[in-house]
């Protein structure tokens, strides 16, 4: 019992241990506060919420149905990354092959494009409540403008996902997109050959989408999130109804 004890003592003082958990057991209130203050994870999480917060009827749990729905599509994205060719040549093929040859092909396929259809139904549902209960309104008018540029990235994402597959339906609905993007005034041109990457829609066209599609969407929506997550938490929680 005494060298058990001795070996948990020399465990708990070594500076490796000091390094990863750095304010001890939050025996006190003290140390429950500096462990929150120090880690991003539970400084992002509020220490305790209000009442009415924790009513299903009034968020609908809109905001973490988006999360996790980004979450699925991140998970399911990635298993999905390891048979997809971005390639003309390949893509439908590679589609028609994770959908056939695969184990759980089809269901990874199926449960990433379902989730991105629940997430632009969530996220949009989300700002609807946000917008009728007032939740825009001072201090929060940061955290009402984050929001629109989470929506706006979940559109992007949906819009960068939807060509990948290379077939008719994509082909055509990216020509109708990048069309509707050529009528802008002014930059409508040069933001339509930004996307397309050349004269007409091809090769170029599905490796920039795709690669807007799996690393600067997903990271910049990641990033976005964070810092809508720590401006409720800064904000003083969920605001309350009318």
């Amino acid at each position: 019992m005494r060298r058990e004890h001795t070996i948990a003592d020399r465990v708990t003082n070594s500076s490796l241990w000091r390094a990863v958990v750095r304010h001890g057991y939050p025996d006190t209130e003290r140390n429950q506060a500096l462990i929150i203050a120090s880690n991003v994870f539970l400084h992002l999480h509020p220490v305790k919420i209000k009442r009415y917060a924790t009513k299903v009827t009034y968020t609908f749990c809109l905001g973490g149905l988006s999360f996790f729905m980004f979450l699925i599509l991140v998970m399911t994205g990635v298993l999905l990354m390891f048979y997809y060719v971005p390639s003309t040549t390949q893509a439908y093929q590679n589609m028609q092959d994770i959908e056939a040859s695969v184990t759980f092909g089809q269901l990874m396929r199926n449960m990433h494009r379902y989730a991105a259809h629940g997430m632009v139904i969530a996220v949009f549902l989300h700002m609807c409540r946000v917008f009728y209960t007032g939740s825009y309104k001072p201090p929060r008018e940061f955290n009402w403008v984050v929001g629109v540029i989470l929506l706006f990235l979940t559109f992007l994402l949906s819009f960068t996902g939807y060509l990948l597959p290379w077939d008719q339906l994509a082909f055509w609905a990216i020509t109708v997109g990048t069309t509707m993007a050529e009528s802008a005034p002014l930059l409508g041109p040069k933001i339509r050959f930004l996307l397309v990457g050349d004269n007409e829609i091809g090769q170029a066209t599905l490796i920039r989408f795709y690669t807007l599609h799996v690393i600067f969407l997903p990271l910049a929506a990641a990033l976005m999130m964070a810092v809508h997550f720590w401006r409720i938490r800064k904000d003083g929680g969920i605001s309350g109804p009318l």
